[in-house]
């Protein structure tokens, strides 16, 4: 198997997915205060730390992933917050409605499996 490319391969991935992330995560952040007391709280921790959660997976997990720093954990939250989206948020919508969370689920699935690559911070950069 011919895997020349693979890492630019996982940056285009990273950067791809953290960018488009950042674009739902960053309004969360910049609207917080007007948002948190009517966002979801589907485990009863309260809308502000519900939405906190959301905003950290978004906006600085994203950020993670982008600079390649702690690229399998910052998966973790982000996948988290994919399902609850999927499974909770989303339940009776469409699947429309589901296709962007799910691309974002598979995308972070993949970094958690295959890691930051060569060209991010943990990666070291190398050639």
């Amino acid at each position: 198997m011919h895997l020349k490319y693979a890492d630019l391969g996982i940056l285009i991935l990273r950067l791809q997915t953290g960018i488009l992330l950042m674009t739902h995560g960053v309004p969360k952040l910049m609207r917080f205060t007007e948002r948190m007391e009517n966002f979801a709280d589907p485990f009863g921790l309260g809308s502000p730390i519900s939405l906190g959660l959301v905003v950290f997976a978004e906006v600085f997990c994203s950020l993670m992933l982008i600079f390649g720093w702690k690229v399998r954990w910052a998966t973790i939250p982000i996948i988290i917050t994919m399902l609850v989206i999927i499974f909770y948020a989303n339940w009776d919508d469409p699947f429309g409605r589901k296709e962007l969370p799910i691309m974002f689920l598979g995308c972070c699935a993949v970094l958690l499996l295959v890691g930051p690559g060569k060209y991010s911070l943990d990666g070291g950069f190398k050639t």
